[in-house]
């Protein structure tokens, strides 16, 4: 696979993203069409140089893309909780999808620091977001990351109900 800004994780969020974003409008009915999904990706087709991919993806992207989809009930209701006065389902396709993977990594991901998350969610509304799309993410991840710090939410325990093989 090819090196470069693809091997760094701001890469691999950038990547994680487009894929989420894009099935926010074509939904994966189940974990082998998510991984067709993530497959034919073209910025994930453009790191392999046109070799033909691996069947099973892996990788920090493939981690963030198949945690988010599987906890996404999970992450909406955290989402909801800390937004007041917005219902996710009013929130912007790319504003959500943002969101859904910061607070991803905020409670799921131990070794990703909170300020990482939120900092790497800003940059990506920054390319890919509203103009004021920013401190409403702000805003929201900054509530989640203090509910963690002050015990108000709790990291759940080392999970294996994500579907990597």
């Amino acid at each position: 696979m090819a090196k470069g800004k693809s091997a760094t994780r701001r890469g691999e969020r950038e990547l994680a993203f487009q894929v989420l974003y894009g099935l926010s409008f074509t939904p994966a009915s189940d974990v082998d069409d998510l991984r067709r999904i993530f497959r034919i990706s073209p910025d994930y087709l453009a790191r392999w140089q046109g070799q033909e991919p691996p069947v099973h993806p892996s990788g920090f992207a493939w981690e963030l893309v198949e945690g988010v989809w599987s906890k996404s009930d999970e992450l909406d209701a955290s989402i909801s909780n800390f937004s007041r006065n917005w219902r996710v389902d009013r929130m912007g396709r790319v504003e959500l999808t943002l969101l859904r993977l910061a607070v991803y990594e905020i409670m799921f991901r131990a070794d990703v620091p909170p300020k990482v998350a939120i900092n790497e969610a800003l940059e990506l509304s920054r390319q890919f977001g509203e103009d004021n799309a920013k401190s409403f993410i702000n805003g929201i991840l900054d509530a989640v990351a203090k509910a963690l710090e002050t015990g108000g939410i709790t990291r759940p325990a080392a999970d294996s109900s994500t579907i990597s093989e």
